[in-house]
């Protein structure tokens, strides 16, 4: 979302921006484009091979203008100073280069190790999980994570199977997820839902985006823009409920908001626009990945 992205934080010369998810550094690279001669960008991946892929992209066209390091987004604010920047984006969900690799572990289309860790660094693996996690655990994971609905019976067959033989490879969990659910002609695969949701229990999806909202305001300058692209309605829900929380002109005590007992206040931060933007007929031609692509803005006040 190229184009949407540029739109919505507008870039200019002496600007300053952050990437917390630089990919293959197609979002960074044009907004110091857009940004030239003068802006600066501060980025960050998890993945190890997309840091190094992003700075050397990034080396031939903008040396001196941007700073990369390998972390978090949750952790932006660790390093990148208080409102200092004039915009920052997170494009959320695993990327192309992850999923096309089978040792990666993302993906059930290529056999591969049972893996799905954004960072390699981290013990954690989804074969872990897998192997590892009581029927209860892994059901929850699937419910929550991933909405499947089979989530307590495909929980009770892995528990069952891994007595037998420990789950090494994606092709052996998705194979077991088609024999309890087989196709019937559908064209999504039975297993598509719990490798979403084991992906996002391994990297901690949910609880890096919660941090990482609060961690990207803090880096804004007033009048700086946040844009957040989420890829299923988890994320978006995630979002959408730290927007409203933030736009609110009152604030409340305890867990409850009681009308009677609030207490006007000044806004954090104002919609950009209040309903998501999605991609156009040109790129989900080019790109069919990003038919699931939702960019929400956000601009701070104070």
């Amino acid at each position: 979302m190229a184009a949407e992205v540029l739109a919505a934080l507008n870039p200019r010369p002496n600007g300053r921006y952050a990437d917390g998810t630089l990919g293959g550094a197609g979002h960074a690279a044009i907004i110091l484009a857009a940004s030239s001669p003068t802006g600066w960008l501060s980025g960050c991946d998890r993945d190890g091979a997309a840091v190094e892929a992003a700075r050397t992209r990034l080396a031939q066209e903008f040396a001196g203008r941007f700073e990369i390091r390998r972390g978090n987004f949750a952790e932006l604010a660790d390093w990148v100073s208080e409102q200092s920047c004039d915009g920052a984006l997170l494009d959320l969900g695993v990327s192309s280069p992850q999923l096309d690799v089978a040792a990666r572990g993302f993906s059930f289309q290529t056999d591969g190790p049972l893996d799905m860790r954004m960072d390699d660094r981290q013990r954690l693996s989804a074969a872990d999980l897998v192997n590892g996690g009581d029927a209860g655990t892994l059901a929850r994971i699937f419910w929550e994570y991933g909405d499947e609905r089979d989530s307590r019976r495909f929980a009770k067959a892995i528990v069952h199977d891994r007595a037998l033989r420990r789950f090494e490879t994606t092709k052996q969990l998705a194979d077991l997820i088609e024999r309890l659910a087989p196709r019937h002609g559908k064209k999504a695969h039975p297993a598509t839902k719990v490798f979403q949701a084991l992906r996002i229990a391994v990297n901690d999806e949910i609880g890096s985006l919660q941090r990482g909202l609060q961690a990207a305001v803090k880096i804004l300058k007033p009048g700086g823009r946040l844009a957040v692209i989420t890829f299923h309605s988890l994320e978006d829900r995630v979002v959408k409920e730290f927007g409203r929380e933030k736009t609110r002109d009152y604030t409340f005590r305890g867990q409850v908001d009681v009308p009677e007992l609030r207490t006007p206040c000044v806004p954090e931060l104002k919609w950009v626009s209040r309903k998501a933007i999605l991609p156009g007929e040109v790129e989900l031609r080019e790109n069919p990945r990003a038919r699931s692509a939702q960019l929400r803005v956000l601009e701070k006040n104070i």
